[in-house]
Order: structure tokens, then C-alpha cells, then sequence
């Protein structure tokens, strides 16, 4: 769910936190988002300081299953975030940091004062979770410059995209920039490759989504309207190969989860290799030799433009790993390709 992590302030006079509500955290119980940030805390916890007020939203008393909005402010008991029986965000069986943390600098595109532009590789989870064995959140210490302070996510890429993906090194950073990607003050440009291509050589798909189970699907009459979130995708067929497969760029105008793998299936594109959208490829019957190209999800965060905290606009573009470049080299396609999106192009037909 391309992500956002949280704005950490101090109030006066106090020894409380507020943690800011990301735009991918936007309906999440305030339970389960308390879960997310502090596995330690347990539910007998959590309703004490519910109960006593200790925890709050935009400063009102809520219960454990409030849903929360992006922008929320969520006030945390006194010194939460510095305890490590709460705000340490690794448990057992949760996942673990890179096993090398110095393995991130090589990742970096750009970095400053505030911003580090990591190239991620697919593969690598963001965050922990159930059987990973390693998460890139947890090794974000190595990227502080006074190792003291610790960086923080303002976004986030699927375990299997690749791509751009921005560090905030400061709290003010990571609200300025959280506050842009809230905005949509930001431009996010994905390459992939699919399996078929779009009747069409650009257009906009504009196809509310909801969670299946696991999965998201394009929304249908009947669903639960409350479940029901807008989904805009720009897309440019840049090169093609006949019919059977095409190098697209997209620009994501919302943020679902998934919603480019979901958009380009419903237009009889699905990203090449993807479980859970795409077709299954029999290597017999396929039209490509399959063993020549990469293998996975071929989706890659390719450039991001968004506004520098204190001055002017970071412009990061990142390359393609080696996986992808072996597909894209396969085809022929251009790996530097220049592709750009402007305003105009919102406003043209649909798909």
C-alpha cells in the first residue's frame, strides 16, 4: 500500500507523544494500528490507557475499534515511544533487521540532512510480518547520521515491487513529507511489464477497489459502500511486443493497496508474474521462453517527485535491478526510456 509512516511530536509540558495517521493506515481499528507500531502493548494494556485517557484521537476518547482517518493525531501515554518493551518494532516470528543493516547504504540514490532515497530491491519486506525473515524498518538506524535519532518510513513498496522508496531522517521531515504525500502534491511513476497490453496506447482507469479476503477486486454493485475506496490510475503504453505483452508507465493518483496490479488486470494487462492477479504461465504454451526472463512481479517504482521539506523538489529515479533489466533486455525494451505525465493527461478519455 505505496505508504507512509508517522509524524512523532512532543506535547508541551508533557511527556506524550502523537503519532500522525498515514493515508495507508486511513480505517484501521485504533487497535489493530496500535498493534502495528507497538506489538508489545496487549490488549489488557491498551484498555487501561483507553480507559484512563492516556490514548486519544484528535484529542477525544475513543474505544479500541474507532476507525481511524490520514491526518489523525493519535496521543500515546507518557514516554511509549521510548520504551522497548512496547515500541520495539520486531517479534518473535515477526520478521527480523537486513542481517547486514550496512547492506541499505548501497541502496541509496540520494541523501541529505533530512531525505535518504533508498532503490529497493524486490524481494525485501518494508516492514516485519508473519514468516519474513527480514525487514527493511528495522534496519533504518543505520541509515542516522548521529545514531541517535531514528529515521522513519513515509511510504511504502509491496515486499515485491522494487523502486524508489523515501527515509525521512527527522521528525520534521517525515511530516512535511507525509503531509505531501496526504496532499498529493507528489508525482509516482511505475514501470512494468505485462502479459498482453492495453487496447489503448494511454488512458486513465478509474475503478473502485475493495478487499476479498487476502486480495483486492474492482468494487461491484452491492459491496459495502463504507469498504468501497476510489482508485485512479494514469498508464502510457511506452513499447510493445504485437499484443502478447507491453512496457507501461503509471501513474498512481491514489494509493490503494495494489491498485496498479488490480488496474491493469481489469483491462486484460496483468503484471508479468504476478501470483495473485495474473495468469499462471505454462512454460509449454507461453509465447516467450520463459527460462530468458526474470522471473517475479515486474513492477518497479521507477521516479518519484515530490517537494523537499525545507527547499525546492526531490526528483529520484531509480534503476532497474538486475531481474527486471534481464526482461526488459529480452524484449528489447528501452531501459532508460524518458516518460512523463502532465496535467493535461488527467483529463483525457478513459481507458
Amino acid at each position: 500500500m505505496d505508504t507512509e509512516n508517522t509524524e512523532e511530536m512532543k506535547e508541551k509540558g508533557k511527556n506524550h507523544a502523537a503519532l500522525t495517521v498515514l493515508p495507508d493506515e486511513k480505517d484501521l481499528r485504533l487497535d489493530r494500528w496500535i498493534k502495528r507500531h507497538f506489538p508489545g502493548v496487549t490488549h489488557g494494556q491498551l484498555q487501561k490507557w483507553l480507559r484512563t485517557g492516556q490514548i486519544r484521537v484528535d484529542g477525544k476518547r475513543v474505544d479500541s475499534s474507532h476507525r481511524l482517518d490520514d491526518g489523525n493525531r493519535v496521543r500515546l501515554p507518557p514516554n511509549l515511544l521510548e520504551d522497548p518493551a512496547f515500541a520495539q518494532k520486531t517479534v518473535p516470528g515477526k520478521g527480523r533487521p537486513i542481517r547486514n543493516p550496512e547492506k541499505l547504504k548501497s541502496f541509496i540514490l540520494f541523501e541529505d540532512e533530512d531525505v535518504v532515497a533508498l532503490n529497493k530491491p524486490a524481494g525485501l519486506a518494508v516492514q516485519g510480518g508473519t514468516g519474513l525473515k527480514e525487514n527493511l524498518d528495522d534496519s533504518l538506524m543505520a541509515l542516522s547520521l548521529d545514531g541517535v535519532t531514528r529515521p522513519k518510513l513515509v511510504h511504502r513498496l509491496d515486499r515485491d515491487t522494487s523502486g524508489v522508496l523515501l527515509i525521512a531522517r527527522n521528525d520534521f521531515a517525515a511530516a512535511k513529507l507525509t503531509a505531501a504525500f496526504r496532499a498529493r502534491t507528489t508525482q509516482k511513476v511505475y514501470w512494468a511489464i505485462t502479459k498482453g497490453a492495453p487496447l489503448r496506447d494511454e488512458g486513465m482507469i478509474e475503478e473502485p477497489l475493495i478487499k476479498s479476503g487476502q486480495i483486492m477486486r474492482i468494487a461491484e454493485d452491492g459491496d459495502d459502500e463504507t469498504l468501497v475506496k476510489s482508485a485512479t490510475t494514469l498508464y502510457q503504453v511506452v513499447e510493445r511486443a504485437h499484443r502478447k505483452a507491453a512496457f507501461i508507465a503509471l501513474w498512481p493518483l491514489t494509493g490503494r493497496t495494489h491498485q496498479l496490479r488490480v488496474h491493469l488486470a481489469s483491462i486484460g494487462a496483468p503484471i508479468w508474474g504476478d501470483p495473485l492477479y495474473g495468469p499462471e504461465i505454462d512454460e509449454e504454451d507461453c509465447d516467450f521462453p520463459i527460462a530468458e526472463l526474470g522471473r517475479g512481479l515486474h513492477l518497479h517504482a521507477r521516479r518519484l517527485i515530490i517537494p523537499h521539506p525545507r527547499r525546492g523538489m526531490i526528483d529520484v529515479t531509480a534503476p532497474l535491478g538486475p531481474v527486471m533489466r534481464k526482461t526488459w533486455r529480452w524484449f528489447n525494451f528501452d531501459e532508460k526510456a524518458d516518460v512523463s505525465f502532465d496535467d493535461p493527461f488527467r483529463k483525457r478519455g478513459r481507458r
